[in-house]
């Protein structure tokens, strides 16, 4: 039932078609440098409006530029990167059970909490 619903979407939902595959994401490392460089931004943008007052065409420079760095930050926090296979399962990680079907919730948080108590 649920692979002819799929199929379907994919047939008739082109949101579907075009969603991002699973090899790619958000990378921790790039949200924080692009949350950095939007803040930078934000800070220049303010001392824009401070240096137009008495600068004139300083302020406008230093406002495209801020701007730009915003720009840059949002880009750079929001662009997905592909992971790779070696990000995707590193050599000394457990290959993980096959867990079945008909586990619960409970179940499978349970095996997690499991897990994390054997790694450390």
């Amino acid at each position: 039932m649920l692979d002819e619903m799929e199929r379907h979407l994919l047939k008739h939902d082109a949101d579907v078609v075009t969603a991002p595959s699973g090899d790619r994401s958000l990378s921790y490392r790039n949200l924080v440098y692009g949350a950095l460089l939007l803040l930078v931004g934000v800070g220049g943008l303010i001392a824009a409006v401070v240096a137009s007052t008495g600068l004139g065409p300083v302020g406008i420079i230093i406002g495209v530029v801020a701007f730009l760095a915003m720009l840059g930050g949002a880009m750079l926090a929001f662009t997905p990167v592909r992971r790779t296979a070696d990000s995707l399962a590193p050599e000394d990680a457990k290959p993980r059970a096959a867990r079945p079907r008909d586990a619960s919730f409970m179940d499978r948080m349970n095996d997690r909490w499991d897990r994390r108590q054997d790694e450390h």
